[in-house]
């Protein structure tokens, strides 16, 4: 199987996006892939304290600014999770000032930056025969976000039911990722139960926001107390293996690879 890049976004902070991107992680890997996480949320880094790893030396920072290779900044931490294949992450720099100086790139540095995300197609997928690149980003239209994009195959957009955030992820789908010609799908995170009690309840999604607002929808989550009860203090699709979220997370795994 050829690698895929999948990119995580959205049009606002809240969405669960980062809570997505590293139970997608793990359940890949527990299926038998060899994955790799990377944390490119770089004004509010938050794998380094969900993995509650201070790395080893480099940071992703590093790798972009062009000190390190991404071999150097990546952390091995299969043995802590029960899946079979690999499971690597990169960190970004939680650092205030590592905040501050990224925060103040230019757009040449960040051109450079993109030519740097574009090699890792090379020397994760291609050399270290990975099947999976995550990229974790910033939300918003941020260049970090932005340059993640257009080095994905899959960009997965999530969002919650509040208006504005629909619209503002229909605007951001419209204008900039049909630019780019990137294959883009909608989660819809946090859906009250009741909403997709029926068996067409994530067909009723689906079409709702097709006809709606002209989005693709790829799958609906419903919003559990138990999830949010955790507060990120574990990889809950590890933790609780046949819980309703653990079960969305391995349907969506599935429709991916079938993209």
């Amino acid at each position: 199987m050829m690698g895929k890049i999948i990119a995580f976004h959205s049009y606002k902070g809240g969405t669960g996006k980062t809570l997505l991107s590293i139970n997608l992680a793990a359940t890949y890997a527990k299926n038998g892939n060899d994955v790799c996480l990377l944390d490119l949320d770089f004004r509010a880094p938050s794998l380094q304290a969900r993995f509650k790893t201070k790395g080893n030396g480099y940071w992703l920072n590093d790798y972009l600014n062009g000190v390190c290779e991404i071999k150097n900044a990546l952390i091995d931490l299969s043995h802590l999770h029960s899946g079979t294949g690999k499971f690597l992450v990169g960190l970004a720099n939680p650092s205030t000032e590592a905040i501050r100086e990224m925060s103040a790139k230019d757009r040449k540095w960040e051109m450079k930056a993109l030519g740097r995300l574009l090699a890792l197609r090379n020397s994760l997928l291609n050399d270290m025969h990975l099947n999976y690149l995550i990229l974790d980003t910033s939300p918003g239209l941020q260049y970090s976000s932005i340059n993640a994009i257009v080095a994905a195959d899959v960009a997965l957009v999530v969002t919650s039911l509040d208006t504005s955030d629909i619209i503002g992820t229909q605007r951001m789908v419209h204008e900039l990722y049909d630019l780019f010609e990137k294959k883009t799908m909608i989660v819809v995170n946090k859906v009250l139960s009741d909403m997709l009690s029926s068996p067409a309840g994530n067909n009723n999604f689906s079409d709702y926001f097709h006809n709606t607002y002209d989005l693709p929808v790829l799958d609906s989550i419903t919003c559990s107390c138990d999830v949010l009860r955790v507060g990120g203090t574990c990889v809950f699709t590890e933790e609780k293996q046949e819980h309703p979220f653990t079960n969305s997370l391995k349907r969506i795994a599935g429709k991916i690879e079938k993209l």
